[in-house]
């Protein structure tokens, strides 16, 4: 492993246990089941004028009425007495609660509308509840799921990527919000469970804020590319109030400390899914940076009647609104028994969609894992300085990734289907570009990214328009046969167990 890359495994570990928890509006789509479409919600107006916040008392007197800065009986900026040594008693939790409630709402410029219940559990408690109500898993649901994280190169043939992805959550969720019972959780790493501070409930607090206004219930996502854009704008928003809230900590306000010791949620995760997973956190909070310059927090608001619709929308603020997705679409081509897969929804009541589509933020993660791949340190198709934010030598904690990678600027839009023959998967996955040059520099990474896992050329293309290039990975987790086409600006995939069996996956080269 490179020494930056070391460095960023380090933050990642860091990072972990504090950053990443599941807060949005509903699971990823790999994870659970989400309706096709995405409601519209209504822009939210403020129930109060801002009121300045009275300075230098340990208890200021209440307002005359609900104001910004003030909830509960607590102003944003004043001195709590709390014993820290010995826990938080339940007032003193409650206190806390209500003035960091104080805290969302001056910074983000609106108005809680009711309080907001906050339970604290330890770690395993989490993980216990998480595997409890993880319910059992339809076989299609599992191989369509799995043939995803495959075709990634994030989780290989010979293990669950649902599994893999629970785990991920048990180890580097640190909080959630619940839209359904309005609630926040927030996850301790002590026993008793105490309180970690205020970063965690900060940030749930936004969600609790944007539950109020914008019903998060109702914003639904079909697939990973879609789930990212949107969450780019729900997690973006609250990770910019999150740092603005820790700044004020560091500068004004007098913050409750994290309990003495305790630790991080543990490194038993996988970097690629956290890299996948970790996208909204990273790009959201300069996305909507972005729109509160150009219109303050009333701009931000009219976003949630429209959410991005691509995680592109969100690597590019710009885009938001003029460059919507391509649609992929393309007809299957199977023979010699070779059938679709698609996955039923976890409830009667729920649909989703019997194709993914993994966005760019999919595809940096697929290449940036080569730089932690466990089985392979000896070389990366990226080099760590492309993928990681530094900052005078040191990875940006904030903003630690690069989701602009050269091999996946310029994607447009993308479509996998997965199909199987007995217990054998394959899939024909297509991806659209802005043009030729961006389908070709994809399609020469691609094949790196082969050969980084083992992949050796079956049959090279002469070079010409529509040419196509197989590759075969003999061994390992990924071995399988590859077909890389390249025509026009677009880039179609085929991947089956055999050579022989690319044809009868996804037809005629």
């Amino acid at each position: 492993m490179r020494p930056l890359a070391a460095v960023c495994l380090v933050v990642l570990v860091g990072l972990a246990g504090c950053s990443v928890g599941y807060t949005g509006p509903a699971a990823p789509p790999d994870a659970t089941d989400t309706p096709a479409s995405t409601p519209e919600a209504t822009p939210a107006t403020p129930d109060a004028t801002v009121t300045p916040t009275p300075a230098g008392a340990v208890s200021p007197p209440d307002p005359e009425t609900d104001t910004l800065g003030w909830e509960s009986g607590r102003w944003a900026n004043e001195t709590l007495a709390i014993t820290r040594s010995d826990g938080l008693n339940e007032s003193e939790r409650r206190a806390v609660v209500d003035r960091a409630m104080a805290r969302v709402e001056l910074v983000r410029g609106l108005e809680f509308r009711e309080r907001v219940p906050v339970e604290v559990v330890t770690r395993a408690e989490y993980r216990n509840s998480s595997l409890a109500t993880s319910g059992e898993v339809a076989p299609a649901f599992r191989r369509f799921d799995n043939a995803k994280f495959e075709a990634m190169f994030l989780v290989g043939e010979e293990n669950d990527s649902l599994a893999v992805q629970s785990q991920n959550r048990g180890s580097s969720v640190a909080g959630f919000y619940s839209p359904r019972n309005d609630t926040i959780v927030i996850i301790s790493e002590q026993d008793p469970p105490d309180l970690p501070g205020e970063r965690t409930l900060g940030h749930e607090l936004v969600h609790a804020l944007q539950d109020q206004y914008y019903n998060l219930s109702t914003y639904r996502a079909p697939t990973r590319m879609a789930y990212n854009g949107q969450n780019g704008l729900i997690e973006g928003d609250a990770n910019l109030v999150q740092r603005r809230y820790e700044q004020r900590c560091s500068e004004e306000w007098d913050c409750l400390a994290a309990p003495a010791g305790g630790g991080g949620g543990g490194s038993d995760f996988h970097l690629g899914i956290y890299i996948l997973n970790f996208f909204p956190y990273s790009d959201g909070p300069g996305f909507v940076g972005y729109y509160e310059k150009r219109g303050g927090w009333e701009r931000v608001n009219e976003l949630y009647d429209r959410p991005p619709a691509s995680d592109e929308q969100v690597i590019y603020p710009p885009k938001y609104g003029e460059d919507a997705p391509t649609d992929a679409a393309f007809a299957d081509e199977t023979s010699e028994g070779w059938s679709r897969v698609r996955p039923e929804p976890r409830r009667p009541t729920s649909a989703r969609p019997d194709y993914a589509s993994l966005g760019q933020s999919g595809l940096t993660a697929m290449f940036a894992y080569t730089l932690y791949d466990p089985e392979n340190r000896s070389g990366t198709v990226v080099a760590p300085g492309e993928f990681l934010n530094t900052d005078g030598g040191q990875v940006n904690r904030t903003d630690p990734f690069n989701y602009d990678l050269a091999y996946t600027s310029g994607w447009d839009g993308d479509r996998l289907h997965v199909y199987r023959k007995g217990d054998r998967t394959g899939y024909v996955w297509r991806i659209e570009w802005d043009d030729a040059s961006e389908a070709r520099e994809f399609a020469g990474g691609y094949e790196r990214l082969l050969a980084h896992y083992g992949g050796e050329p079956v049959a090279v293309g002469d070079g010409t328009a529509g040419s196509t290039t197989v590759y075969r990975i003999p061994d390992g987790p990924y071995a399988d046969a590859f077909r890389v086409t390249v025509e026009g600006d677009t880039v179609t995939i085929v991947n089956a167990p055999t050579t022989d069996a690319l044809s009868a996956v996804g037809g005629s080269a």
